[in-house]
């Protein structure tokens, strides 16, 4: 059997940010207040999961930059998208926040789960419930807009 690739035409995407400079101010000031108290290492690593599973190269080169310029680990960096078979390598509070963001990310299979929250919600205090789950969207807003629009991964 003889499998015809089709190549995959390339269509030149908006530059949204230049067209309406004002969806950059709001999600900025969505960003600003989603990472507002929360501690910056679990922000990033919501925000590197998030974009695993949208595939966004864009957030992921960023984020994956600015978790290591705020310490986080090579070996921990490796092993979040498998961060639940990583064992303790991610605490209590990161492994709830982590599967909350997997649920708010992936709600084409579904509603976010009662256990999946109640197991947040039993670790994280209601503030920090809210910053993940500002997080976790914000970061699905900037990855649908940078997939979409294709935004390029800069060449270092």
């Amino acid at each position: 059997m003889t499998e015809t690739l089709q190549s995959e035409t390339k269509v030149e995407r908006i530059k949204i940010y230049k067209v309406m400079p004002e969806l950059y101010d709001g999600m900025m000031a969505l960003s600003n207040a989603a990472s507002k108290d929360i501690d910056p290492i679990l922000g990033e690593l919501i925000k590197i999961r998030a974009s695993q599973m949208n595939h966004c190269a864009f957030c992921l080169d960023m984020h994956t930059r600015d978790a290591r310029k705020r310490g986080e680990t090579e070996q921990r960096l490796a092993l979040l998208a498998a961060w639940e078979e990583a064992g303790d390598l991610f605490t209590e509070s990161e492994r709830a926040a982590l599967a909350l963001t997997e649920a708010i990310t992936d709600l084409g299979h579904g509603h976010v789960s009662d256990e999946v929250y109640a197991q947040a919600a039993e670790v994280l205090s209601e503030r920090e419930l809210g910053q993940v789950i500002a997080m976790a969207v914000t970061i699905n807003a900037w990855n649908r807009i940078s997939v979409t629009t294709r935004l390029a991964v800069p060449h270092r």
